[in-house]
């Protein structure tokens, strides 16, 4: 990735407690969940670019 940066974020309190048991059962921390989901969410709508080797290495886990 790249550099870090800091931002509020408001979100309602039943969608974070789900984040933070979702990012326990992953082994994440809350702040690295909401980064794989969005990260996620920009590869699967091609609005991020990815380096080719990475691809290839993930694209057999889903």
């Amino acid at each position: 990735m790249g550099q870090k940066k800091s931002f509020a974020l408001r979100i309602d309190t039943e969608l974070m407690e789900a984040l933070e048991k979702w990012a326990a059962d992953e082994f994440r921390s809350t702040n690295g969940q909401i980064e794989w989901i969005i990260s996620r969410a920009l590869k699967d709508a091609k609005r991020l670019k990815t380096n080719k080797n990475t691809d290839d290495q993930t694209s057999g886990s889903d």
